[in-house]
């Protein structure tokens, strides 16, 4: 059996009856005459099937049944009425919700603040951070599983099919073991780097990257020596710790303080300079914009910082 439907206008003679136990003073109070509020009750009686009033020629009181409902009841044409501006905030971006995936390096600095900034500002915007790869996160944002991302790149390249703001851009800096004799020198030479094993993410994580940090060695006429590839950047670092090799990773990861590793920046000839690598907030171009409450915070991430289109 299906439950009925039951109209707001029933609802809010009901709740008016019980806030005044009196279907004449009721009546005006709703600008109608007694007839129709008395059979409006009834009505709601019957589709509920309980009887809500114990009526006598002298009083109106409620009935357990009634005077349970009555709080839901007020609380229902509360939020009823709270709706019309809750559609303009929607509309405007100042509710809703956002599933953003970020980067590991992205999230040591600049996404903490800018989390903690927008929801001071925007309360109402559920903000909901999930950390992935950017694999991951292009297929997330295929799926509809994703609204947006903070995605790492090579300098100028973003996937295709995504709008994007460029957030960050950084040189890369090497990781080396503390004992390791490279770490002795203020700026190791590129040419000393490029025999050692080296502790990289996969192609698929970050392929522009990947390709970039690659192409210094093609152009110095070496192969790299892959030691072990590794996901996240903490565990890269990690790795390097434990003295599986070197590895190129972004500035940012400095931040990440891990006992037995340093950085070092490579000193490299002019014809074959160490790449950079940039961070984009990207999101899908589906549609004449993003969502409101996105298009908040892609404002908000460019005024607080972005640098804009690449």
């Amino acid at each position: 059996m299906t439950d009925p439907v039951i109209d707001l206008r029933l609802w809010r003679q009901f709740v008016a009856v019980a806030e005044v136990l009196h279907f004449g003073r009721a009546a005006a109070g709703l600008h109608m005459t007694q007839p129709p509020l008395t059979q409006g009750i009834a009505q709601l009686e019957r589709l509920l099937g309980v009887k809500l009033f114990e009526r006598t020629k002298r009083s109106v009181q409620l009935t357990a049944a009634g005077a349970a409902l009555l709080p839901a009841a007020r609380d229902l044409l509360a939020r009823a009425r709270a709706l019309p501006a809750q559609a303009r905030a929607a509309q405007a971006g100042e509710i809703g919700r956002l599933r953003l995936g970020f980067v590991s390096t992205i999230g040591f600095a600049q996404l903490p603040q800018w989390v903690r900034g927008f929801r001071a500002r925007y309360p109402n915007v559920a903000l909901e951070l999930i950390e992935a790869t950017g694999d991951v996160q292009l297929q997330a944002l295929e799926r509809g599983e994703l609204d947006a991302g903070f995605m790492l790149h090579s300098p100028g390249f973003v996937p295709p099919g995504l709008q994007h703001l460029r957030v960050t851009r950084e040189p890369l800096v090497l990781a080396l073991p503390d004992p390791h004799p490279l770490a002795a020198a203020a700026s190791p030479r590129l040419a000393q780097v490029l025999d050692q094993p080296l502790v990289i993410f996969p192609r698929r994580i970050v392929p522009s990257l990947h390709d970039a940090i690659l192409g210094v060695y093609r152009a110095a006429g070496r192969a790299p020596l892959v030691a072990q590839e590794a996901i996240q950047m903490q565990t890269i670092v990690n790795l390097v710790s434990a003295g599986l090799g070197v590895a190129w990773v972004p500035e940012s990861v400095r931040q990440f303080q891990r006992q037995g590793v340093v950085y070092r920046k490579v000193s490299a000839p002019r014809g074959n300079p160490v790449p950079g690598a940039e961070t984009s907030l990207v999101w899908p171009q589906a549609g004449p914009g993003p969502a409101p409450a996105l298009e908040r915070f892609v404002a908000f991430v460019k005024a607080a910082g972005g640098a804009g289109p690449a």
